[in-house]
């Protein structure tokens, strides 16, 4: 029995709690309105935008996505640069021995860094002229494993560079004969000698290129035995002899 009371008078019996504070202005303030929240992109969601648009466009965009962007560099800073001094010169002296030397070696520069250099870093294709014992030149035409294509970016400036000023040097041509300048008319022969080789060169090259490569596969379709192989190997030369032969 004292056990019980000693109990009783020590563990008291829980209360419920009982809200502190003033009971009416707690029930106005859910009862407000509550304010609207707009969200708003931030400046890093812009930034990022224009990162991207810069990493698909413009001449930034294009040097970043390029594998050799050195390799492009000069092969686009020597063709612009013969372009620009056989232009402008005229303006800055009027030494023609100075214009002319500057010219050709600006092209001759060219020549060789886009045979040697240029062609083989961004496309895989390589191209000379040898002679054999017997005094008989021929010509000899390299590329690279077609498992291992070239970057598309650094291949479509290429065949860009490749065609465009060749264009371009043909419209010389046309200004300095409409124009009597008897004088620039060998600069820009010299000028379409040297472009029109590499254009006959790579163009040659892509095509024996793609030949092996159709002939290649096709012995190892008609390796497989079978009519069937044999079908495809010749559907796969005649198609590459007919767009490209």
């Amino acid at each position: 029995m004292s056990s019980q009371l000693l109990f009783d008078s020590t563990i008291e019996p829980d209360e419920p709690s009982a809200p502190i504070g003033n009971i009416s202005s707690t029930n106005n303030a859910s009862s407000r309105p509550r304010e609207q929240v707009v969200l708003t992109p931030s400046n890093n969601a812009t930034a990022l935008a224009s990162n991207h648009s810069d990493a698909e466009s413009g001449i930034a965009g294009i040097f970043r996505q390029s594998s050799h962007p050195l390799s492009l560099f000069f092969l686009y800073i020597f063709r612009l640069g013969a372009v620009v001094v056989y232009i402008f010169s005229g303006f800055f002296t009027s030494n023609y021995v100075l214009s002319t030397v500057l010219v050709v070696v600006l092209l001759a520069v060219d020549f060789w860094t886009c045979r040697n250099v240029s062609g083989r870093t961004l496309v895989g294709l390589r191209f000379w002229n040898q002679v054999d014992d017997d005094g008989e030149s021929y010509w000899v035409f390299e590329s690279r494993d077609p498992s291992r294509p070239a970057n598309p970016i650094d291949s479509r400036m290429f065949w860009i560079a490749l065609y465009a000023f060749p264009v371009i040097w043909v419209g010389l041509l046309f200004v300095a004969i409409l124009k009597f300048n008897a004088s620039f008319v060998p600069i820009v022969l010299l000028a379409l000698v040297f472009n029109v080789t590499n254009v006959i060169g790579f163009t040659y090259a892509d095509r024996d290129a793609r030949q092996k490569w159709a002939q290649n596969s096709g012995w190892g379709l008609s390796s497989l035995g079978g009519f069937g192989g044999q079908l495809v190997a010749g559907a796969v030369k005649n198609s590459v002899s007919r767009v490209f032969g």
